[in-house]
This record gives structure tokens, sequence and C-alpha cells, in this order.
């Protein structure tokens, strides 16, 4: 666990435009600032160093999945009712590196049981969680953690999920993303911070959620977070297999 001091932390999310960050100092939540990367590479390759990197993305893609996803998935739909939809079951290694989506499909189902496609949502996931994926070992496991914003939302909410759904029929839904930043507000970020127009490539829910992951990096870092599921299992790669809140 990384150590508690002068450090820096962020909240990552997935966009258009590649990452979207929220970098944090913990010795002074005035200086935060966000940040647009082309890839997930550079934000670790960031300076001064990030601590601990908290990011919207599965880590650890097992050879099969049984019903329901990988173990994380299901730890965390448990705590969300309404908005558990939003954790989508990702599926083996090799479906994810199938190119195709008809492919993608064919192989996500030879190794599910039972036998499940893949949905597109999770299809058009699939480059950045390649890109992760061919960056993370074990060893980066003490910078760089999988957290989900709903589970994000979650904890930062008293353990309860989110009233209002983040997006109605694939569209951003207003009251609930107002909803989302007058909690993140009440967690001690600025409003004009969360409230400023999103970079080009991305969308004020990106910005938002990127957010919750940072105070999560922040709980990671100061040894307050836990897994889900506790009793995590690692991939063929050794990495871990867990959603951080």
């Amino acid at each position: 666990m990384p150590e508690q001091g002068n450090v820096r932390v962020a909240g990552v999310d997935g966009c258009k435009a590649g990452w979207i960050a929220v970098i944090r100092e913990l010795e002074d939540a005035a200086e935060t600032r966000l940040a647009v990367f082309s890839s997930f590479e550079e934000v670790l390759d960031y300076s001064p160093a990030i601590s601990v990197v908290a990011v919207d993305m599965p880590i650890g893609l097992p050879e099969r999945i049984g019903p329901g996803g990988r173990g994380p998935e299901k730890a965390a739909r448990r705590h969300l009712g309404e908005r558990q939809s939003s954790v989508f079951a990702v599926p083996s290694r090799a479906a994810v590196y199938a190119e195709d989506y008809a492919q993608a499909c064919e192989v996500a189902q030879t190794t599910s049981e039972p036998p499940k496609k893949v949905s597109k949502q999770a299809f058009y996931l699939f480059p950045k969680i390649r890109e992760i994926d061919g960056l993370m070992t074990p060893e980066l496991e003490a910078r760089v953690y999988e957290v989900h914003p709903e589970l994000a939302f979650w904890r930062l909410n008293g353990g309860k999920a989110m009233s209002l759904p983040k997006k109605v029929k694939s569209r951003a839904n207003g009251p609930g993303l107002d909803q989302r930043r007058d909690l993140l507000v009440s967690c001690g970020f600025k409003r004009d911070f969360l409230d400023q127009p999103p970079p080009r490539g991305c969308g004020r829910d990106d910005l938002l959620d990127a957010a919750a992951n940072c105070l999560i990096a922040e709980r990671i870092s100061n040894g307050r977070a836990e897994p889900f599921p506790t009793d995590y299992t690692r991939d063929g790669k050794g990495l871990r297999m867990a959603i951080w809140a």
C-alpha cells in the first residue's frame, strides 16, 4: 500500500480523446488539475509522479468466465441496486484480444459458461482494456488500481447507490449528473472545477467519473479503501482481479 504523505493521486476515466484524469495533491486539495492523455502510458509517465492511479477499466482478464462475469463485477453489483446495470460483464482475455466483433462474440461464447456473447458496449472498450493489459504487471499494482465510478459514488454516498441514473437511453441525464456533482462538492471538490466545460473529446460524465475515481485513489493512498471481492483471485498474468472503493 502506498505510504501516506506528500503524494499525488489521480482518478482516470476512458474518453473519446483517450484518458481524462483528475490529479490531486493530498496535502493541498486546492492543487487539483484536470488533464487529458492520449495514452495510458502517458498517465504512468506523468511528472511529478502519481503515487496512486485509480482507473475505471477492467484489470485482470481470466481465461474463462462463469455466470455474471468476473468476481469484481459480481461483488460490485450487489451494492448498486438499480445502478448495477452500469457494471458490464468482462469476457475472457482471448475475447478481449479479438478485434472483430463477430470473432469476439464467438470466442466469448467458447470461453464462458453458460455461453455468452459480448455486448457492443464492452467491445468498444476492448482497445483501452488491451492498452492497460499490455502495460500492467504485478509490480505496477502498487500504483494502479481498478475502480468503477458507480461503486465509487456508492462509497462516497455512505454506502448507498445513487438514486438517479447517469444516462438514460445512452444519453447524459442532467439530473443524475447534477446529483453526482453535488455529492462530489460535499466531499471537497470545488463546484466550479466540476462545472467547467469538459475538454474536447470528453463528456461531463467523464469529468465527474474521474473526480469520483480520484477520491477513491485518495482512499487507497490512505489505506481506507477495500477490494471487491475481498478474496480476489489473479489471472494468468498474475494480475489481481478486484474493484477498489
